[in-house]
């Protein structure tokens, strides 16, 4: 008897064949730019989540993968992400010091 695993998520692009190759049958869609960048967005936060549990490198490159994924989406490529975020810590620097802001008085 065969069981039905639901995930409904993005997944990498070669996932359906290894399912296959696998010996197993993948049930999958092409999403529209829409709804491509709905599903982005939700696998940003599992990466982040996943990395958030096992603080391991592997996950730090997955969420590089969806950085890269959704920098395509919006035209850019991972060089001008890191221009952008080269430009901004020089202007309000990076998190090398680790300050935590507790509060601010007017």
């Amino acid at each position: 008897m065969s069981t039905v695993r639901e995930y409904n998520k993005l997944v990498r692009d070669y996932i359906p064949e290894l399912i296959k190759a696998d010996g197993q049958k993948a049930a999958y869609k092409v999403a529209d730019q829409e709804e491509f960048l709905k599903y982005l967005k939700e696998k940003l936060l599992e990466e982040v989540n996943e990395f958030n549990q096992v603080e391991k490198a592997e996950e730090l490159a997955d969420i590089l993968e969806v950085l890269i994924a959704l920098g395509h989406y919006f035209n850019l490529d991972l060089l001008d992400i890191i221009k952008i975020a080269e430009k901004k810590r020089r202007t309000r620097g990076g998190f090398e010091k680790r300050y935590i802001l507790l509060s601010v008085e007017d």
